[in-house]
């Protein structure tokens, strides 16, 4: 499975979790480089699960907060705990 933007290949896995209708990546099959962390608002300080959103940086364009990693998730969400998610302008196919 491919996470696509502005058609580069932003993170790339056959180690997929699938959850509440998004895909989870793998850090290590993430372009880590081209992630920037976001500024927390108050509705990802109240997230139970330890929400951090990341800005996407790519040819000199930020797109924000396109991707997402649960730091610290609650038993439901254990399974994609430190995987990165992606939405927005992010493609997952």
């Amino acid at each position: 499975m491919k996470a696509t933007l502005n058609g580069q290949t932003i993170a790339q896995s056959d180690d997929i979790v699938e959850s509440g209708g998004y895909a989870y990546f793998p850090p290590s099959a993430t372009h880590l480089e081209w992630l920037e962390k976001a500024a927390k608002t108050a509705s990802d300080h109240a997230c139970p699960h330890g929400v951090q959103f990341y800005d996407a940086v790519l040819d000199g364009h930020r797109y924000e907060r396109a991707a997402w990693v649960y730091e610290r998730p609650q038993p439901k969400m254990l399974a994609v705990g430190g995987r990165f998610g992606f939405w927005k302008d992010v493609k997952v196919a």
